[in-house]
C-alpha cells in the first residue's frame, strides 16, 4: 500500500480527477495548498501598482492505493497534470510514501481491503 501526494495546478484538478476515474482510482482527498518552488512567487501589476505574490495556489491530492494501482496512478497524474509536451516549472510534484495500514472507520475492512 502506498500514499500518493500530488501537488498540481488548480486548473488541472478536474482533468486529473476524471482521468484517474477512468483507470479505476476514484477515492482521494483534495486540499487547497499554497507554496513555491523554483518559481519563487510571481509579480503582477494591479491598478498601476506592482505587487509580488510569494505563495502560489496549488491543489494537493492525497490518494491511498494498493500496489497494483500505483503505476497507473502515477502515469495518469504525470500525463494529465503536465502543461505542454515537456512540462513547465510549476506543474507540480508527486510524492509516494509507504503506508503501513488502512482502516475503514465505518466498516471492518483493514489493510489493502481498507483502501477499497
Amino acid at each position: 500500500m502506498k500514499l500518493v501526494i500530488a501537488i498540481i495546478q488548480p486548473t488541472k484538478l478536474k482533468p486529473v480527477r476524471e482521468a484517474l476515474a477512468k483507470v479505476g482510482v476514484e477515492r482521494m482527498t483534495v486540499c487547497d495548498a499554497q507554496g513555491f518552488g523554483r518559481q519563487r512567487g510571481q509579480s503582477e501589476m494591479y491598478r498601476g501598482v506592482e505587487y509580488t505574490t510569494r505563495l502560489l495556489r496549488k491543489i494537493a491530492l492525497e490518494i491511498a492505493v494498493n500496489d497494483d494501482f500505483l503505476d497507473r496512478t502515477l502515469e495518469t497524474i504525470e500525463t494529465v497534470a503536465r502543461t505542454g509536451p515537456e512540462g513547465n516549472i510549476g506543474d507540480g510534484k508527486v510524492f509516494v510514501l509507504p503506508m503501513d495500514d488502512a482502516w475503514q472507520i465505518g466498516g471492518s475492512a483493514r489493510g489493502p481491503e481498507g483502501i477499497n
